[in-house]
C-alpha cells in the first residue's frame, strides 16, 4: 500500500504550492481590482508630478512603440528622461524621433529629455546610466523602467495612487508578455505566468513584499535618498531586488501594483533564452539563498519524474504525475486567461512540461557556477549579489 501511495506523497509539495498560488492570486486580484478602480477615478489635481527614468542601450523589439506608450500617458505632469551612454547608439535616433512626434507645445504634460553620458560608476552599467541621468530628474516621484516595457494609458495613474500614503516608499508592477514569436520566447513568457507571478503573489501573502520587480519601479525620492541613492545599487547584479529590499529595510512600505506592464519580446534562439534564464536564476540564488534553495521542492517537473521512477512506471507513478500536471495545467490556464490575461494559454499549454524541465535545469545549474553574461559583458556574481567584471 505504501509503495502505491509514495508517488502521490512525492507530488504533494508542488501540488499544494499550485493550489496556494491560485488562492493567493484570487485574494490579491480581487482586492487589486477595487484599488485600481479608485486610482482611475482620482482627479488630475491630486496626482503628483513624475519623472520616468529609462536607461537604454541598443534597440529592443518595438522600441519606438514602447517609448511612445509612455509619452501618451493620460496624466497631468511627467518627465520622460532617457539615459544613454553612447551618442552613436542607434536608439538615440528613435528618441529624437519621439521628441519630434511629441512636442511639448502639443503635449504639454509630457517633457521628453535625453542625457548622453559615458561615465562609469561601477560594474552595473544600467545603474551607471541612471546615476548619470539622475541630476536631470525634475520631480520627486521617480519611475525606473526597462527599455523593453510597454504600458497602457492609465499606467502612471495606477502606480502613483499608492503614494497618497506617506509610508509608501516604492510601488512595483507585475509584468507579462502577451505577444510572443516562436516557441523559445513562448517558453520565457510562460515563465512569467506559471512561475514568476505565482511566486511573487505567494511571497506577498506569506511574508509581505520586501523586493521590487525591475520592469517597473516607482520610488519616492526621499526613500531613495534614505538608502544612499542610486550609488547603493551600482555594485549589484539584481539592482531591482536591492532597490526594493534596501528601501524595505529602511522602514518604508512596498506596494505591488496589479496594473500589468508588458515586456515586449522579439524572436530569439532557445540558447539565448536559457542564458538569460540562468543569469536570473543565479541572481535569485545569491539574493535570496534560503528561499531559492527551498523553491526546489515546489518544482513540478522533478516531482513528476520522481513519482514515475518510484512507481516503477506503474499506474500509480503515471497517475501521480498525470494528476500533478492536470492540476498545474488547470491552475496556470486560469491564471493566464483570467488574471494575467496574456493569451498564452491554452495555446502554448503543450510547452508547459518542457518549460518546467528547463526551469529545473537552470535552477540546478545556478548552484554550479557564478558566471553570468549580461549585455555582452561577463561577470562573476559574488556572495551577496555583488558583481565582479571579468576581463
Amino acid at each position: 500500500m505504501f509503495a502505491q501511495l509514495l508517488p502521490y506523497l512525492v507530488i504533494l509539495p508542488p501540488l499544494i504550492y499550485s493550489l496556494l498560488a491560485f488562492w493567493s492570486a484570487q485574494r490579491y486580484f480581487a482586492a487589486e481590482r477595487e484599488r485600481l478602480r479608485l486610482a482611475a477615478s482620482l482627479p488630475m489635481a491630486v496626482l503628483p508630478a513624475i519623472t520616468i527614468l529609462k536607461p537604454v542601450k541598443g534597440m529592443d523589439a518595438g522600441s519606438y512603440a514602447n517609448f511612445a506608450s509612455f509619452s501618451a500617458q493620460e496624466y497631468p505632469t511627467f518627465q520622460l528622461l532617457f539615459a544613454v551612454a553612447d551618442g552613436a547608439d542607434p536608439v538615440v535616433a528613435i528618441i529624437r524621433r519621439l521628441q519630434a512626434d511629441f512636442p511639448q507645445a502639443d503635449f504639454p504634460q509630457a517633457d521628453i529629455d535625453l542625457v548622453i553620458n559615458p561615465a562609469l560608476h561601477g560594474p552595473n552599467y544600467k545603474v551607471g546610466n541612471l546615476i548619470n541621468a539622475y541630476p536631470a530628474a525634475k520631480h520627486d516621484l521617480l519611475i525606473i523602467c526597462d527599455s523593453d516595457i510597454r504600458v497602457a494609458a492609465g499606467y502612471l495613474r495606477a502606480v502613483a495612487a499608492p503614494f497618497a500614503d506617506p509610508a509608501v516608499g516604492l510601488v512595483t508592477s507585475l509584468y507579462r508578455s502577451p505577444g510572443v514569436s516562436g516557441a523559445a520566447t513562448a517558453i520565457e513568457a510562460l515563465g512569467f505566468t506559471t512561475e514568476m507571478i505565482p511566486n511573487v503573489l505567494v511571497a506577498l501573502k506569506l511574508e509581505g513584499l520586501s523586493f521590487a520587480l525591475g520592469a517597473s519601479m516607482a520610488v519616492r525620492r526621499e526613500a531613495l535618498v534614505s538608502i544612499g541613492g542610486l550609488p547603493a545599487l551600482v555594485d549589484f547584479l539584481a539592482d531591482d531586488y536591492q532597490l526594493g529590499n534596501q528601501i524595505h529595510r529602511a522602514g518604508w512600505r512596498l506596494v505591488l501594483s496589479g496594473h500589468f506592464v508588458e515586456s515586449v519580446m522579439h524572436r530569439e534562439s532557445l540558447a539565448t533564452v536559457l542564458s538569460r534564464q540562468l543569469r536570473w536564476a543565479r541572481t535569485m540564488r545569491v539574493s535570496r539563498p534560503a528561499g531559492y534553495l527551498a523553491s526546489g521542492i515546489t518544482q513540478p517537473f522533478p516531482a513528476a519524474l520522481l513519482a514515475m521512477l518510484l512507481g516503477g512506471c506503474t499506474w500509480a507513478g503515471l497517475g501521480a504525475a498525470a494528476l500533478l500536471y492536470l492540476v498545474r495545467g488547470a491552475v496556470t490556464t486560469i491564471m493566464s486567461h483570467i488574471y494575467v490575461r496574456d493569451g498564452l494559454l491554452p495555446r502554448y499549454l503543450w510547452l508547459l512540461p518542457l518549460r518546467d524541465a528547463l526551469a529545473f535545469g537552470t535552477w540546478a545549474l545556478a548552484f554550479l557556477g557564478r558566471r553570468v553574461t549580461w549585455r555582452g559583458h561577463r561577470f562573476n556574481v559574488l556572495t551577496g549579489g555583488k558583481l565582479e567584471e571579468l576581463a
